[in-house]
């Protein structure tokens, strides 16, 4: 908890709101209808992120119209960036899970640690405002902003693009199957075009299709 406090470049005042964005729902308290977890302070850390995001890159990329802003926040947004960053600054040994739970991993799930990641920048926000969350977002978000100099495109977009570049229609997305408890599903999609499909699995919905549509897009030739 030290070293993701340090980490975290902020001292909280509220050291509650820190313990609740590292609770994870399965160890939340039942009779409080899982109102002490992470879970609000995600939904609100999601907003906060979007904004100082887009604040950040109206600032870096004073050239680029609206579109190309909007293709490298999405990236940066995303749940693969979300866990990158989580699991960076130290987030699976900082998450309280149940014992059982941590055995199967959850601490390592992609979707726990974007959720968490975003949690913690609601927190951020709540105890020290806008300028907490925008110092974190900056420093932890550095490499991926400058990494890229053209607008990245992800897998979902190049793949409607090729479509609709083909005169096909937009790409069709099928939810196949999901397993596993509520608070560790798993999903399987099927990306379907002009009769060429590819299937694959995510721990969101959204992740399964990007993966499905990149999977589709190798076999188009256009990985």
């Amino acid at each position: 908890m030290a070293a993701l406090s340090s980490r975290l470049g902020h001292a909280f005042a509220d050291a509650a709101l820190l313990d609740q964005a590292l609770t994870h729902r399965s160890a939340a308290d039942p009779k409080r209808r899982q109102l002490d977890s992470n879970e609000r302070l995600e939904f609100l850390g999601d907003r906060v992120l979007a904004l100082l995001i887009a604040e950040w890159l109206s600032e870096r990329f004073p050239e680029e119209r609206e579109g190309e802003l909007g293709k490298r926040l999405a990236v940066l947004v995303q749940s693969d960036t979300l866990a990158k960053i989580g699991e960076s600054i130290g987030l699976p040994d900082a998450l309280r899970v149940p014992p059982a739970e941590g055995r199967t991993g959850l601490r390592q799930r992609a979707t726990v640690l974007g959720d968490a990641t975003e949690a913690l920048i609601g927190a951020l926000y709540l105890d020290g405002g806008l300028d907490a969350a925008r110092a974190f977002i900056r420093r932890e978000w550095t490499v991926v902003l400058e990494s890229e100099i053209t607008p990245p495109m992800s897998a979902k977009s190049r793949l409607q693009e090729w479509s609709l570049g083909r005169g096909l229609g937009l790409p069709e997305y099928e939810l196949v199957g999901s397993e596993g408890p509520s608070h560790a599903p798993h999903f399987t999609v099927r990306a379907r075009v002009n009769g060429r499909s590819a299937e694959a699995t995510g721990d969101s919905k959204r992740a399964a299709e990007q993966s499905a549509a990149a999977a589709l897009l190798a076999q188009l030739g256009d990985a």
